[in-house]
């Protein structure tokens, strides 16, 4: 049994909640291309932003210079709740797997919506509120994220209409119930309730829907409805600026325990969450001050960063978004229905691309089977089923420990648990039956998704 000279949870308490968000574009030695309009190619100002997100959010999206960015008192009364989460120790995890390294995770899970969505949720809804406004639309993918907002639109009285992608859909039918059960209208994506819905189902009806595609029907639905604004919860850098909330609590904790980390592991599909996380981590590894490595996990199925173009491109299917200089797979992707919906997305956030196409980060990519197996495992040792998106890391993490086995290496290895999997039991049903399949891109493929990246000047 490994010594248990550090306690399993390495708790912080309330006065410890940051204050701040912190903003990685500020501490970027060269900063990520602007966001451009797609109709004129130059840098997007804060009125383009306006037309659709919320004017405080779309302020926090141009900010490139404020390292902390305070955090309203009501959101912050509002984390009291749910935060300081807790960093576990994997004590049982690492005696199953007979390696000397350490292993660590931050749980993101320790809420109703059941996941790390929420910390940007109540921050984007407080900002609707305070405009004015009285509704809200969203695209969700595996549903943490329309999950999240529903709570927080139900909290602050606010309308809600969440686009969730069909094959998630239907394979999480109880997700859907959950938001109506806070109040939110959900349809399946694409659907009849917009044009561009109806023209994706005419040119495929059998299509299993994208992130993409749910992102250019809220958008869409958004503009059509008075007194509304569209919110998201991945890609953009806003969303990462509230997420990194994790990261600045897992530093505080392993600062307070003495625990210097080897390896930083996240499961990365748009980005808020691996961005979160590893957010105040970033500056010691730009200053050459860290030693650590900070390494993202994607799906096979979905390799935005492993083997997508650094170019720009249209955040959505239906080529409404500004044109975001990102790693990408070409908004035409539609990945495979794999079961980590919160991470079929086509393109990557822009400061996480960047800092990959710089060196700072790297990154892994893994295979849904293998993906299982790892969640599994650490269900059985850890007591906790993680979702889908999650195990990714836990893949890597189990992989890296082993490593060290054979080496003798005591590493310390910290991940974050982004979420639980209780709404993925007919994934987990699918790999206990030996049904569950992998599928991995063919070069054709992308080839034919890259065709639908634009075809402008910034990408020659």
């Amino acid at each position: 049994m490994s010594e248990r000279k550090i306690p399993t949870k390495l708790l912080l308490e309330e006065k410890e909640l940051p204050q701040y968000w912190y903003n990685m574009n500020a501490v970027l030695p060269e900063k990520h291309d602007p966001p451009l309009h797609p109709g004129t190619l130059q840098p997007c100002k804060l009125e383009d932003f306006e037309g659709v997100f919320c004017t405080e959010l779309a302020k926090q999206e141009l900010n490139v210079t404020d390292e902390y960015i305070p955090i309203p008192e009501k959101i912050k009364d509002f984390y009291k709740m749910i935060r300081p989460s807790p960093l576990i120790r994997a004590y049982c995890l690492e005696e199953a797997l007979g390696t000397p390294a350490e292993i660590y995770y931050k749980f993101e899970g320790n809420n109703t919506s059941g996941s790390h969505k929420l910390n940007s949720a109540i921050a984007q809804a407080y900002y609707a509120k305070e405009q004015g406004l009285k509704a809200l639309t969203t695209e969700t993918g595996a549903g943490q994220w329309g999950t999240a907002l529903s709570m927080a639109c139900a909290f602050f009285g606010l309308d809600l209409t969440v686009y969730m992608v069909k094959c998630s859909a239907e394979q999480k039918p109880f997700r859907k119930t959950v938001m109506e059960t806070y109040g939110a209208k959900v349809y399946k994506s694409p659907s009849e309730t917009t044009e561009v819905g109806k023209r994706i189902l005419q040119e495929n009806p059998n299509t299993t829907g994208s992130l993409g595609c749910a992102v250019s029907e809220a958008l869409e639905a958004a503009v059509k409805t008075p007194n509304c604004k569209y919110v998201l919860g991945s890609v953009l850098d806003h969303v990462i600026l509230h997420q990194s909330i994790i990261g600045q609590e897992t530093k505080f904790a392993l600062e307070k325990y003495g625990i210097e980390p080897d390896l930083l592991v996240s499961c990365i599909g748009g980005g808020s969450n691996f961005g979160g996380f590893v957010a105040p981590f970033i500056k010691d590894k730009i200053n050459g001050k860290a030693k650590y490595e900070i390494r993202a996990v994607e799906p096979k199925s979905c390799p935005s960063l492993t083997r997508g173009k650094y170019a720009y491109d249209f955040g959505d299917t239906g080529k409404m978004t500004p044109l975001l200089k990102m790693y990408t797979l070409g908004s035409g992707f539609v990945p495979s229905p794999n079961h980590a919906g919160g991470l079929r997305y086509h393109a990557m956030n822009p400061i996480v691309s960047k800092l990959y196409h710089d060196g700072y980060i790297n990154c892994t990519s893994v295979e849904q089977t293998s993906v299982f197996e790892a969640a599994v495992k650490f269900a059985k040792t850890e007591g906790i089923l993680p979702a889908p998106e999650s195990s990714h890391s836990i893949k890597v993490v189990i992989d890296e420990a082993l490593k060290c086995k054979k080496t003798g290496e005591k590493k310390k290895i910290v991940f974050c648990l982004t979420g639980t999997g209780y709404f993925d039991l007919n994934a987990y049903a699918q790999y206990n039956n030996k049904t569950m399949t992998d599928y991995i891109p063919t070069d054709e493929d992308l080839e034919k998704s890259f065709a639908t990246i634009p075809d402008i000047p910034q990408n020659k």
